[in-house]
């Protein structure tokens, strides 16, 4: 291989070990900001605009449930449910769970193409450093 395929296959390389490094940090960042925020206003809205019908509005709505802990014990829990709403205030479509997917998915998605871009600004840098401890482990042997 001449010195240029080398560069750019160790550039390449370099950049899928950053993206890597960087997109653990980020899509778990992003699922946790995503299960925080899937029942915001914001988020409601945005939502809303992708699921609900034409001429529908979206809301949330709230109802006391039980959820089952990691022991089998019954616990108080909340549930919420995407509404679509039309003029009257009648209930067109209700879903309760694919908004929460589609939001989550949005953000991960989002913390993703951030840690391609992050890996192509970290990337180069690092391969100059990597090649500076190479070029010195050279010299030293």
């Amino acid at each position: 291989m001449n010195s240029a395929k080398t560069g750019t296959l160790s550039g390449f390389i370099v950049w899928i070990i950053a993206c890597g490094l960087i997109s653990s940090c980020l899509t778990p960042a992003a699922m946790m900001i995503g299960g925080f925020t899937s029942v915001s206003d914001f988020a409601i809205q945005r939502m809303g605009a992708l699921i609900c019908p034409e001429n529908t509005t979206p809301d949330v709505r709230t109802y006391a449930t039980t959820t089952t802990d990691e022991n089998g014990n019954r616990q108080p829990s909340t549930a919420y449910v995407l509404q679509c709403k039309n003029a009257s205030g009648d209930v067109v479509m209700e879903d309760p769970v694919g908004y929460a997917f589609l939001w989550m998915g949005i953000l991960v998605a989002i913390g993703l193409l951030l840690s391609v871009g992050l890996a192509f600004v970290f990337a180069a840098p690092a391969c100059v450093l990597i090649a500076r401890v190479m070029s010195r482990r050279r010299n030293s042997s």
